[in-house]
């Protein structure tokens, strides 16, 4: 009976490192957009933050984002998981809506 429970509670598989990353690096990217599309624009102005604010914020988890996105893809191939392609294409879409995001924010900061 222990052999049993021991072999469960075993390593874990070799591309769930990965895994998490990718996870990790969606959630960020979701938290970035949730602070973006509705806290920011409905939120903060009914209690008197300014819209900078919110750019500032959003370029700064912006680039922890892509940050996390590229960790990731690496991850993916080190691991050599199976859908390595398919995590890397997500990452990739989701890097290039937020260096769009990026250039927006910056556009605001500057003016």
């Amino acid at each position: 009976m222990t052999d049993v429970a021991a072999s469960a509670t075993e390593a874990e598989p070799a591309d769930a490192p990965a895994e998490r990353l990718f996870s990790r690096s969606v959630v960020i990217s979701g938290i970035r957009c949730t602070l973006t599309y509705v806290i920011f624009p409905f939120v903060a102005p009914l209690i008197g933050i300014a819209a900078s604010v919110g750019a500032v914020i959003g370029v700064l988890i912006g680039v922890v984002a892509i940050v996390f996105n590229v960790m990731s893809i690496r991850r993916f191939f080190k691991a050599d998981h199976r859908y390595k392609w398919w995590a890397s294409a997500m990452n990739v879409a989701v890097i290039l809506l937020l260096v769009i995001l990026f250039v927006i924010d910056s556009q605001t900061l500057l003016g």
